[in-house]
């Protein structure tokens, strides 16, 4: 776990406030003792940072990325020390029908941030959340750090462009930058049904059939959003070694699953096996098969997952159950007995 005596008093800007990963990370950094500022574009009723009441915890700005003068005024008015820059537009299926939009949050986002990082006094530290889908579709598996940035869709691009920007501004001006590329991040409180994971669980608690937009064969990396809270954390800590500057690191379970692989584990787990996904085999500008090598953070700062793939699944369950029955006001014989395990 973290060591929370380095986050105390600490001022921590966190861009991507609003989305799954920012709000774990945020309430995992409050309870560190950290002074949290948080740049969020939009206020959702449904969001888990409405919901965990974040907002009444720590500094919150209302602004955009691409927006690069409040980005220099949040970093100088509030001597922010510390950068996790998560916000992006992640949506495959989004970005494909908007690359546009998709193009300024990514990259244009990500050069105003590391820019204004650049121009602080202030900032020391600076993570930039790239993905696996940076490496976009390669015949040698698993992805590597070494291995060629490649995006070909969208969403692809976007993410190769903004982690070449940031070890660019490492490169050119020695900016304490690290790039992290992670799997598919699952946990209580995404409410992208379009996901795999939330989607089915919504699904098998409607009594509805998941509905599984590829042939079901592709293949992830899946991992628990407690995990890679903790990998950001450890990350950041270990930044204080300026040999890791300019780094980029996997985390990951390294357990790749298919798309069926994970339907048919949340059925067996909710206990509806009776009930088959559709399979629709409609997707398109998505890579086959993904999966990376986390060895590199193993080695360098001592991180591995602490939860693992099944435990957080069924954490991830049990959230969503809870969540449901709360809503709807109601609540059967097999939610009772998942919630009682």
């Amino acid at each position: 776990m973290s060591n929370s005596s380095s986050w105390s008093n600490k001022t921590v800007l966190v861009t991507g406030a609003g989305g799954l990963l920012g709000s774990w990370l945020i309430e995992q950094l409050i309870k560190d003792g950290a002074n949290v500022v948080a740049l969020l574009r939009d206020t959702q009723a449904s969001s888990l940072f409405t919901l965990k009441r974040l907002s009444e915890k720590i500094i919150v700005v209302h602004g955009n990325l691409c927006d690069y003068q409040s980005l220099i005024r949040i970093l100088n008015e509030y001597d922010v020390d510390t950068v996790f820059h998560l916000g992006a537009q992640t949506l495959v299926g989004y970005a494909n029908r908007s690359p546009l939009s998709t193009f300024h949050s990514n990259i244009e986002g990500t050069w105003n941030l590391l820019e204004a990082c650049r121009l602080s006094p202030w900032v020391k530290k600076i993570i930039v959340a790239s993905s696996d889908k940076a490496y976009g579709d390669q015949k040698i598996l698993p992805y590597t750090e070494d291995t060629p940035l490649q995006g070909s869709h969208p969403y692809d691009v976007s993410k190769s462009c903004s982690d070449l920007i940031a070890h660019s501004y490492y490169k050119t001006y020695n900016l304490p930058v690290c790039i992290t590329r992670c799997g598919n991040i699952f946990g209580g409180g995404d409410f992208h049904y379009s996901r795999i994971v939330p989607g089915t669980i919504k699904s098998l608690f409607n009594n509805e059939r998941p509905i599984i937009r590829s042939n079901g064969l592709f293949s992830r990396d899946y991992i628990f959003v407690k995990d890679i809270v903790d990998g950001y954390i450890k990350l950041a800590e270990s930044m204080d070694d300026s040999s890791l500057w300019g780094q980029a690191f996997n985390l990951s379970e390294e357990k790749p699953l298919t798309v069926l692989d994970i339907v048919q584990l949340i059925t067996t787990l909710m206990k509806k096996d009776t009930i088959v996904p559709l399979i629709k085999n409609n997707a398109t500008g998505e890579i086959l098969d993904q999966h990376l090598s986390c060895k590199k953070a193993r080695d360098t700062f001592k991180w591995k997952p602490l939860f693992g793939f099944e435990k957080g699944l069924k954490e991830t369950i049990a959230w969503y159950l809870k969540y449901f029955v709360k809503n709807n006001l109601s609540i059967n014989n097999t939610v009772q007995s998942f919630l009682q395990r």
